[in-house]
């Protein structure tokens, strides 16, 4: 009887893998990685406990749904249709999928040749790019993201969306490909800065990833 008490509790674990559409990335780097900037910490608990829970959320908000058949970005791009909890959750994997990947503890990364032309020629330097990242991120009142993507048109933006939205969604007013993305929700940051948002707005370009930006932004463009 044990043993096939045992093999039903496998079976039910074994079934809920299955079903499980979305999953996290592991992490690219140590908890510790980026120690100095971002705390072993915070990472941990974000990657472990937030992020984990969104990805877990939105399983379970469309199991049973058409959503459970849909790739990430056809469930954002029809978000409007959704209920709460399927925006929600599937704004925070898709963001913090990304956010993990657009940092990394490797030193003085630089743009390509390319994005570095195309900030330029958008935003007047790169000075002036990271002052206007950093307005659209302090800007936010409570949680949220700033993001700088890639629009219709091929052209950079900057934008700064609420909660877990972010530019892919057919509920935001600036649409686009999204390529950088700073989180300004408080656990992201609040065990190292406590208030102080602008610091960690400032740190955070020490662990920017900017090999990981310059290839999305080059994938974003083959697509238009």
């Amino acid at each position: 009887m044990k043993i096939l008490k045992i093999a039903a509790v496998s079976a039910v674990f074994a079934a809920q893998f299955t079903l499980a559409q979305f999953k996290q990335t592991p992490l690219p780097y140590a908890y510790n990685a980026l120690e100095g900037n971002i705390d072993a910490q915070t990472m941990e608990i974000h990657y472990s406990k937030h992020a984990a829970a969104y990805v877990a959320n939105l399983n379970k908000a469309i199991t049973g749904t058409p959503q459970e058949k849909e790739t990430l970005f056809q469930i954002l791009s029809n978000v409007s249709k959704l209920p709460a909890a399927v925006r929600n959750n599937a704004g925070g994997h898709y963001n913090h999928e990304l956010f993990w990947t657009v940092l990394t503890p490797q030193k003085n990364t630089q743009p390509s040749a390319k994005l570095t032309k195309a900030i330029t020629e958008t935003f007047g330097s790169m000075d002036a790019f990271k002052e206007k990242m950093a307005k659209a991120g302090a800007d936010r009142f409570g949680s949220g993201w700033a993001w700088l993507s890639v629009g219709k048109d091929g052209k950079l933006f900057i934008s700064s969306t609420p909660n877990q939205d972010n530019p892919l969604m057919d509920v935001v007013e600036e649409k686009g490909t999204p390529i950088f993305g700073i989180d300004v929700w408080e656990h992201a940051y609040y065990l190292k800065y406590q208030n102080k948002r602008a610091d960690y707005l400032t740190a955070i370009w020490n662990v920017t990833n900017w090999k990981e930006i310059s290839r999305r932004y080059d994938e974003a463009l083959s697509k238009k």
